[in-house]
């Protein structure tokens, strides 16, 4: 049975996450603005309201996952060699999301 919910939500900064969202159900980010928060909670189902944020099945936020990761790991591939980005860092991971 799943235990997360997913949704789109753009951050705006501060005041998007309050400390109080991170101790009361610690919202997580993944690339495409998409957003994990517990299945039938109150709270995050609150904040989800307050952020204006749109429910995505799995799939669909796998998706949204997806094709960020996969722009990021272009971008990295079309880096030259000898990019110090490429020297000292490491190709964008592919990310599977929780049920």
């Amino acid at each position: 049975m799943a235990k997360w919910q997913y949704l789109t939500a753009t951050n705006w900064g501060t005041g998007f996450i309050t400390n109080e969202d991170s101790s009361g159900f610690g919202p997580t980010s993944f690339p495409g603005n998409v957003w994990r928060v517990p299945l039938n909670n109150r709270k995050s189902n609150s904040w989800i309201k307050e952020v204006l944020g749109e429910i995505k099945t799995k799939d669909e936020a796998q998706a949204l996952v997806n094709a960020e990761v996969q722009n990021s790991q272009n971008t990295w591939d079309a880096l030259p060699s000898d990019d110090p980005q490429k020297t000292f860092g490491t190709r964008p991971a592919d990310i599977t999301l929780e049920e």
